[in-house]
């Protein structure tokens, strides 16, 4: 502004003096009087001037000089010039304004050498401002340059500190969304941070639906009660899920209006989509993403404001949009993670409650085995072997039919105590058989003597027809077959309380006969000739019905769901499927049974041999036999009711009888070398050290096969000879110890014995 008023002043001047000397203005009229120019007044003003002007041209090299001296400017010499310049100058004027009144020859000397000295001055600073000059342009371009490099770093700096500001953003809003596991969590925090930092209008978050057919909206910042949804095939959301970048979408979208909130009105809109990963979209540790899920982040800037979205915002979400599917994806193998812990846990729970169920019921098992066996099955084993000893005894024809029947009664009572604790043991629901060679007709005579009993106990009649044609010795569980008939009995005997006649027929089944019944649809009698099929009947012909009426013994086959479902029936019916037969019954029409019909195949044997005939037969008696006359029998049992019975049944057979308590006293009476013990009764099951163990321990230390050992046991196991066999065990008595059973037993195994040596 100065400079440029200075320049006008100038060329003014210039102008009127050029202008004076041209217009024809009146030439001076310095010798007027009376004009206020005079010669006087002029040069004084002249003089003033040139006083002034050296005053001036002084003042300026002292401030020249002081700035030289407080810094350090280029070009120095050339300021010096300047300054030389500058000091002539003032002189010149300072000696022209003595001129102007008388002055002296001395006093125009020096004006003159000191414009002399001014024009040589000012020659040569003219001389060096043309070389200086271009040093100057040179200076100026460089200090151009210099700016523009300082405009470009700047602008680069500008760059780093925004981008510095964007990973600060970044970097806070990645620790706020890690913060939780939570799913729903992350993306509610990733909205509100998102928001604050970007000073978002709304911002939502959008994911496909089950059946991937459309886009509901999930998440969103200014949260709605209701929610929308927008179809999965919509041009915007196919084009943000087939890109990785940020894409910007017009207000009229339908994302966009869907997202702006309860404003209705949407600023500019950007989108970016978001990988769902789960467990399942990873397979050896790399994320499958043709299965891969997206979610759809849309952010809405504020309406009524001149922003757009800028390359640093739109950095920012894409970064943020990363995290987010990382932490949803971290999240989600998490919750998968603590969802199968949490299985395992309940399943280990499971386990531990099952292991502590199985221990109390193993505790309640043992407990019931050890009050079965305590309170029932020794108590009766003991009654076994007194009546079987009181059998053999001179009796009376009634006397003996009561002592056979309450010798076969037991021996029922004993199997089934047997059959509960064996049950008990194995846990499998399996009945062992025993098949061996017996009489067929004794033992439906017994059947028939004890159901004659009930009958008559109960009110009802009895009649028995037996087919005479039918064979003796059969191969079979004789035990089972019992027990089995003597439950159809007491089963129809249970239901029926309105008196009657109960029938019992035994025939064999030919291959004509009762071809039609239901028994023969499940069960096919083999066609070998060494095989017989017994048909057993038993019903019940009340006072309107005769007998073996269609309706009583040869109706039709029925299974009663009234009957049929009860346990005994259930536990009756798989016996005798394991004996390859069958059996069924006939209701009444109140749904009780009135007859049922059993079903067996059994082996013929053309003739067997016994040592002792069977229970109501004429036999021998068991003392007469010299061969157990003074044997010299150890008996080992720990328990005392046992060991005396034992103990005289086997006085009965004429044994000599030295009865132990325990394995220990055993292995001490057998001891020493002269020991005359021939026989040793040895019961399996004993406390502290069991049978097993000691027959262990005598085979170790005395030679030879004596004495002979015989194992008492009540256990059923089907590899029970096996072990006996290999701890040197000669034979085996089952409980309960009877006197035809222990004497048959002890013959055996000393024919054995003298057939070796």
């Amino acid at each position: 502004m100065l400079k440029a008023v200075a320049s006008g002043l100038l060329i003014t001047s210039v102008l009127i003096c050029v202008s004076a000397n041209d217009n024809g203005f009146p030439r001076c009229n310095c010798d007027d009087e009376a004009s206020f120019w005079t010669i006087e007044s002029i040069l004084e003003c002249q003089r003033v001037g040139d006083f002034l002007i050296a005053v001036a041209y002084f003042s300026i090299p002292i401030e020249l000089l002081y700035f030289i001296s407080c810094s350090n400017v280029p070009f120095k010499w050339v300021l010096i010039q300047f300054i030389a310049f500058i000091v002539l100058c003032g002189l010149t004027h300072l000696l022209n304004g003595w001129t102007y009144g008388p002055h002296t020859f001395q006093l125009m000397v020096a004006l003159t050498v000191s414009k002399i000295l001014t024009a040589l001055v000012s020659c040569a600073t003219a001389i060096t401002l043309i070389t200086l000059i271009p040093l100057l342009l040179k200076v100026k371009v460089r200090e151009f340059m210099l700016k523009k490099k300082t405009w470009d770093l700047g602008r680069e700096f500008d760059n780093i500190m925004r981008q510095r500001e964007a990973a600060v953003h970044v970097r806070m809003l990645t620790q706020e969304i890690r913060k939780s596991l939570d799913r729903h969590t992350i993306l509610y925090t990733t909205l509100v941070e998102l928001s604050k930092t970007l000073s978002l209008q709304n911002c939502a978050v959008w994911m496909p639906n089950v059946d991937k057919t459309e886009m509901n909206l999930t998440h969103e910042l200014n949260g709605r009660n209701f929610n929308l949804s927008i179809p999965i095939n919509d041009p915007d959301v196919v084009r943000i899920k087939g890109s990785d970048r940020v894409n910007i979408l017009s207000p009229d979208s339908a994302l966009a209006v869907g997202s702006s909130g309860a404003s209705g009105e949407a600023g500019p809109v950007a989108a970016i989509r978001m990988p769902m990963l789960r467990v399942c979209n990873f397979k050896g540790g790399t994320p499958e993403l043709r299965q891969t899920c997206y979610a759809i982040l849309v952010l809405i800037l504020p309406t009524g404001e001149p922003r757009s979205w800028s390359n640093q915002e739109l950095e920012i979400i894409k970064v943020v949009a990363d995290q987010v599917a990382v932490a949803l994806s971290h999240a989600a193998i998490l919750e998968e993670s603590q969802l199968m812990r949490e299985k395992l846990e309940e399943q280990n729970r499971a386990l531990q409650q099952a292991k502590r169920n199985a221990m109390m019921a193993s505790q309640a098992r043992n407990a019931f085995q050890r009050v079965m066996s305590d309170g029932m099955r020794r108590p009766m084993h003991s009654i076994l072997g007194l009546l079987s000893m009181i059998q053999d005894d001179n009796l009376k024809n009634e006397q003996k039919l009561i002592v056979d029947a309450m010798l076969r009664t037991s021996n029922v009572l004993s199997n089934l105590i047997n059959d509960a604790m064996d049950n008990s043991t194995k846990d499998d629901g399996r009945f062992p058989l025993e098949i061996r060679s017996f009489g067929l007709h004794s033992m439906l005579k017994e059947a028939a003597c004890l159901s004659k009993c009930m009958c008559v106990y109960g009110g009802f009649g009895f009649m028995v027809e037996v087919e005479k044609s039918l064979p003796d010795n059969v191969m079979g569980d004789e035990r089972r077959v019992f027990q089995v008939i003597l439950h159809m009995v007491g089963n129809l005997l249970q239901h029926n309380h309105g008196g009657g006649i109960l029938v019992f027929r035994v025939f064999a089944e030919t291959g004509s006969q009762g071809r039609s019944d239901k028994g023969w649809t499940a069960w096919r009698p083999s066609s070998s000739s060494g095989d017989v099929n017994i048909r057993f009947e038993v019903g019940i012909n009340s006072s309107d019905s005769e007998v073996g009426s269609s309706s009583g013994l040869g109706g039709r086959n029925y299974n009663s769901d009234r009957v049929g479902g009860r346990l005994s029936f259930n536990i009756c019916k798989r016996v005798v499927q394991l004996m390859q037969g069958n059996i069924w019954l006939v209701p009444c029409a109140h749904g009780y049974p009135q007859s049922m019909t059993l079903l067996l195949r059994f082996q013929l044997r053309p003739s067997i041999t016994i040592a002792i005939s069977e229970p109501g037969e004429g036999s021998e008696r068991t003392d007469s036999n010299s061969m157990l006359r003074s044997l010299q029998v150890l008996l080992v049992d720990n328990d005392d009711v046992n060991r005396a019975v034992t103990q005289k049944l086997l006085q009965k057979l004429g044994c000599v009888v030295t009865p132990v308590t325990s394995g220990f006293e055993c292995l001490t009476v057998i001891g020493p070398a002269g020991s005359s013990i021939q026989v040793i009764l040895l019961d399996l099951h004993m406390p502290d050290l069991d049978g097993f163990e000691v027959a262990t321990r005598i085979r170790k230390f005395r030679s030879g096969n004596r004495p002979m050992i015989v194992a008492l046991t009540a256990s059923a196991e089907e590899d029970l000879w096996d072990r006996c066999m290999q701890v040197g065990i000669n034979g085996v008595i089952r409980k309960p110890v009877l006197l035809q059973g222990i004497a048959s037993e002890l013959r055996r195994i000393l024919m054995q014995g003298n057939n070796i040596l």
